[in-house]
């Protein structure tokens, strides 16, 4: 897909590496699409939420979907490429960063002994840093990793012969010919400490990682290396092109969104609901739903992700989803009301792992409870706000809408209405594209390069009195949410305030 650009304008490459599939786009300095390509991943699953992916497969795919970005764009005009990638998907590579065997993913959540030893071996220092260690994360996985290997595998680690990446690493060594750092986003998630800006050896010692497994941490943007003949071959980019640290796919699709600046924030109703946003200071979260990336500006982006999303939606209203949503419009609010988790247990903005969704009242038909899971879904986002605001975030700044579920006119519409506030459509909301605008900032400003590249093309405004219809139902869900012990009166009595 190419569109029009001065012949000589430089661009800059971003790559999501996604689970689905791995996406390149190619931007000019305006922020205009010149091109961009895609291949599908696949991934094995097994019993005990075991989900692989081949490293192999990403650097076909990359190979793959670049050339197809960069068709009829002159060489001479790629000025850096920036890659992004899910969270906390690892790997083990050798010296040279050739692949050990296959990536455990972002999801992957075999660790859970792992977990425990992590958790109490860095308890104060997790706790501190507001990371709320997980066994789907980094270094539960790492441990794994290491508890699988050989006794000789283990001393080619001590030395040096064996080197821990992100997907995002991996590729980006693949396209220097050499192993590269990461940057302080993909690193988070492993352990690495964001405010002292270092690994935290004390703890790494006493979990048995050796520090020769790790790769330096550089800010986002920093120069990693440049393209070597045989990755120019494989993609079509050009030897010599600058290979710049990229950022995980959910601050790559913060970046593209433009939620940059203290007070806005980015919230992306995918599969589940996730908000990013920006903090002058890190924010201090004693209930563990929040957690904070560093802005590569300085300042923090707090962000938190809850277990309801579009994939609350059950697969029979999937079918016909603008009619679905013109019956769910004739029902404001619906008749019952609905907490409509994807699976049981909750994140954000209260971690419960025991929680479970419920429905208060009988809807009258299906377009009514249709209307419920959507009108749960807006009360969720609202709640969250409320959240954020006790924890000290400012949320006066414009609102970013992004993700597969805000491609739903009605939907946004109706999420305008409950929050209280406007919300803001990005023209390219995709990571890929964010990773672009990463690139062209380089180790320069993030935010005015944002500036620049970041286009909205349009905004949904709360409806006039709207809020109001919506008052007693969103009290009725707060309170159940009390009755069940999963928030505090507080929190409800802010949510019920903050229109």
């Amino acid at each position: 897909m190419v569109h029009t650009s001065a012949a000589t304008d430089p661009v800059w490459v971003g790559v999501d590496v996604g689970t689905q599939s791995l996406r390149v786009a190619v931007v000019d300095g305006s922020g205009t699409l010149i091109g961009q390509g895609s291949r599908v991943l696949s991934s094995h699953r097994a019993p005990g939420r075991i989900h692989e992916q081949d490293p192999s497969a990403w650097w076909r795919a990359l190979g793959e979907a670049s050339r197809v970005a960069l068709a009829g764009v002159a060489p001479e005009r790629a000025r850096g490429i920036a890659l992004g990638s899910t969270s906390g998907t690892v790997l083990f590579t050798d010296r040279t960063g050739a692949a050990l065997g296959p990536a455990l993913m972002y999801d992957d959540a075999r660790a859970a002994a792992e977990e425990r030893r992590a958790a109490e071996a860095g308890g104060e220092l997790w706790v501190s840093l507001g990371y709320p260690m997980q066994r789907s994360w980094a270094l539960p996985k790492a441990l794994w990793l290491l508890g699988q290997a050989d006794a000789a595998t283990r001393r080619a680690a001590e030395r040096g012969g064996i080197r821990l990446a992100h997907s995002a690493d991996y590729l980006a060594g693949r396209l220097a010919g050499a192993p590269v750092a990461t940057d302080f986003s993909h690193a988070l998630k492993t352990g690495y400490d964001l405010a002292a800006h270092r690994w935290p050896t004390e703890v790494l010692d006493q979990l048995g990682v050796p520090l020769a497994i790790l790769p330096d941490v550089v800010r986002p943007g920093s120069r990693l290396g440049t393209v070597d003949q045989a990755a120019a071959e494989h993609t079509g980019l050009p030897a010599g092109t600058p290979v710049l640290a990229g950022m995980t796919d959910g601050c790559a699709a913060q970046i593209a969104a433009g939620a940059l600046s203290p007070g806005e924030w980015n919230s992306v109703l995918g599969t589940t609901l996730v908000l990013k946003g920006v903090t002058a200071e890190r924010l201090a979260d004693p209930g563990g739903a929040v957690y904070s990336h560093r802005h590569p500006d300085g300042g923090w982006l707090p962000g938190g992700a809850s277990n309801v999303g579009a994939g609350s939606i059950p697969p029979e209203f999937r079918r016909d989803p603008a009619g679905w949503d013109e019956g769910a419009a004739l029902f404001e609010p619906s008749s019952a009301v609905a907490y409509p988790l994807v699976s049981p247990g909750e994140r954000f903005p209260f971690v419960r792992p025991d929680a479970e969704g419920f429905r208060l009242g009988s809807p009258r038909s299906e377009p009514d409870r249709y209307a419920a899971i959507l009108q749960g879904v807006a009360y969720v986002e609202r709640l969250c706000y409320a959240y954020l605001q006790t924890l000290g975030a400012r949320v006066d700044g414009r609102t970013m809408v992004t993700g597969g579920g805000s491609r739903s006119a009605y939907w946004t519409q109706l999420r305008a209405d409950v929050l209280g506030r406007p919300l803001h459509h990005p023209a390219q909301p995709e990571p890929a594209f964010g990773m672009a605008v990463l690139a062209a900032a380089g180790n320069g400003s993030l935010s005015v390069t944002a500036r620049h590249m970041v286009r909205l093309v349009g905004v949904t405004e709360p409806r006039a009195g709207a809020a109001a219809r919506f008052a007693e139902s969103f009290g009725l869900f707060v309170e159940e949410l009390v009755r069940r012990g999963y928030i505090d009166a507080g929190l409800a009595k802010r949510a019920q305030g903050a229109t």
